[in-house]
């Protein structure tokens, strides 16, 4: 399960898994982690993609129970177990999107 802490603080003791600047303006910054949280500021995520400040992000889908790390949109560096497959470790059958589309 991923959801966010959002604090001004230290980086929590947990498994980070994305790091951003709150959009909102306010000067705090979103960890995107899994494992248990007790006592920290949560925000639930919800279906969704989640841009962080580089160009990559976090797709969220099943209410953050399945989640991908993503360094473009294109590209999946990391997920939950099982979801996707990385560019690292293909599976048989995996069509790279971009280029079947764009021809890049």
């Amino acid at each position: 399960m991923m959801f966010i802490v959002r604090t001004a603080g230290a980086k929590p003791d947990l498994a980070v898994k994305m790091t951003r600047r709150t959009p909102d303006g306010s000067g705090t910054t979103d960890y995107f982690c899994i494992g248990e949280a007790e006592g920290l500021p949560i925000v639930a995520v919800h279906d969704g993609w989640y841009a962080d400040d580089t160009g990559g992000g976090v797709a969220i889908f099943g209410q953050g129970k399945f989640w991908e790390v993503r360094d473009t949109p294109f590209s999946v560096v990391e997920s939950d177990d099982g979801v996707a497959e990385t560019a690292s470790q293909p599976a048989a059958g995996i069509v790279n999107v971009r280029g079947a589309i764009f021809g890049v």
